[in-house]
């Protein structure tokens, strides 16, 4: 829901600050040229926007839709403020949620209607709770996958590559000195690091994945998400006793660790929904409380 998309360029928003006679923060008062964003109200000064809460105000989080520019976070936080009751607002358009510090005398239902005033979509219930966990749970999902993937890459690389083909390298003696690692005492610790390193990457990263795929088993369904744990379970297992049995192959700790940086910057960036993560239909997956929900928060630039 843009600006332009409103008859004169004025959106709910805009029309609610012009009535109220607000005065909008500096660089939120005017869209940019072509009807988009511009730089944000508050955020234009140094350093993160503090606010006093008093210790008997509480916290209410909204989800809502319809804040897709920095102009319009500014514009909403402007007219929060000007609520009685309200001691700090901040509204984060990267999340779509909307942080309000109140007097406990005002409800949450009023706090929604002031939004739903303002053109926003707002969810219902705890939904603004669950889907901020979710975002954050989802970010540390694509951290871990990038990390542990980069852990396991760089030995690849630097040792067991070269091995494989030795055609590229000109350094023959390069090579029979990788080898002679990979002959050595020393490779079962190697091995044990790269599986361990691979083996987290995956129930870690893919968590989701996995509990969605066991609970299709337990359905008597076969999904493509089942098909791809499968797989990189039966990878893991394999390239498992090929490095510490005397079974004969290729350790593929590395193909693990690639299927689960894929999938997981799919699942963020392709065409899941990070907003939720069942564990099975109709079921939650069981995930740790919000340990700040009932602590009073400090105002700053809402995570921008």
């Amino acid at each position: 829901m843009r600006d332009s998309n409103h008859p004169g360029g004025e959106s709910p928003l805009d029309a609610v600050v012009r009535e109220r006679g607000l005065d909008a923060p500096d660089g939120a008062g005017k869209p940019d040229p072509t009807g988009d964003s511009t730089c944000p109200g508050d955020a234009g000064g140094s350093g993160p926007r503090v606010a006093r809460v008093p210790e008997s105000h509480t916290h209410d989080t909204f989800s809502v839709e319809g804040i897709e520019t920095d102009r319009r976070e500014g514009l909403l936080e402007t007219v929060l403020r000007d609520v009685d009751g309200v001691s700090a607002a901040s509204a984060t358009r990267r999340n779509g949620t909307v942080g309000v510090h109140h007097d406990p005398s005002l409800s949450r239902d009023a706090l929604r209607g002031e939004l739903e005033s303002c053109g926003l979509v707002v969810a219902p219930g705890d939904e603004a709770f669950e889907s901020r966990r979710a975002s954050q749970f989802a970010s540390a999902r694509v951290a871990v996958a990038t990390l542990f993937g980069l852990m396991v890459a760089t030995p690849y690389i630097a040792v067991l590559y070269p091995t494989r083909v030795e055609w590229l390298f000109y350094d023959p003696v390069t090579v029979q000195y990788l080898q002679s690692i990979l002959d050595s005492q020393m490779t079962t610790h190697f091995f044990i690091n790269l599986g361990a390193l691979s083996g987290l990457a995956f129930l870690v990263a893919c968590g989701p994945t996995i509990r969605r795929a066991a609970a299709a088993v337990r359905d008597g369904e076969f999904t493509n998400e089942v098909a791809f744990v499968g797989g990189v379970a039966a990878l893991y297992g394999y390239s498992t006793l090929t490095a510490f049995t005397g079974l004969e192959g290729a350790v593929h700790y590395d193909l693990v660790a690639y299927a689960v940086v894929v999938a997981t910057f799919w699942t963020q960036f392709g065409v899941t929904d990070t907003a939720v993560d069942p564990a099975s239909r109709g079921e939650s997956a069981a995930e740790p409380a919000d340990a700040d929900a009932d602590e009073p928060v400090a105002m700053t630039d809402g995570g921008r």
